[in-house]
């Protein structure tokens, strides 16, 4: 049989914590320490203990990874967006949607309980980026404050220099 194997295959696509390492900037040590953190879990292990990840385990650890860099949160606050975040629930909406007709009672269930995730995540999204604005403010006072003393000095060394 050719073609791709990916269409006949009905397995996932694993990676190894190498591959993973690789494709996220991260270190197999990082995923190894968030592991036991019980931020991200391999979802399986190969013979030899091998982590095999798949494309979905790996989007949750570029999505701990975007948290950490892009929005500056520690490991702890990237726990509480993981537990509480809307990515988890619209997945389970989606499997509970797709799993049958739920009613339209339970449909409006499970979207109010996505709806109060997603508003979760950004409330502390919002705080996240007063935090953020309100320390630019503070570099942008103090880079005021610093160049105005320099023009003070430049201009008392410019007068001493014309006596």
């Amino acid at each position: 049989m050719t073609g791709d194997p990916s269409v006949t295959d009905p397995r996932p696509v694993v990676f190894r914590i190498g591959e993973v390492a690789k494709l996220t900037g991260l270190t197999t040590r990082t995923l190894r320490y968030w592991e036991e953190m019980g931020l991200v879990a391999p979802s399986s292990h190969g013979t030899s203990g091998d982590r095999h990840y798949t494309a979905t385990d790996m989007a949750r650890v570029t999505r701990i990874r975007d948290l950490q860099k892009l929005l500056g949160f520690s490991l702890a606050e990237v726990r509480v967006v993981l537990d509480t975040e809307e990515v988890d629930v619209l997945d389970r909406v989606r499997s509970e949607f797709r799993s049958g007709d739920p009613s339209p009672a339970r449909q409006r269930e499970l979207l109010d309980e996505a709806i109060a995730a997603n508003d979760q995540l950004l409330a502390r999204l919002d705080d996240t980026l007063t935090r953020i604005e309100a320390f630019r403010a503070e570099r942008l006072s103090s880079a005021a404050r610093l160049r105005a003393r320099l023009d003070t000095l430049e201009s008392d060394a410019e007068r001493g220099s014309h006596r």
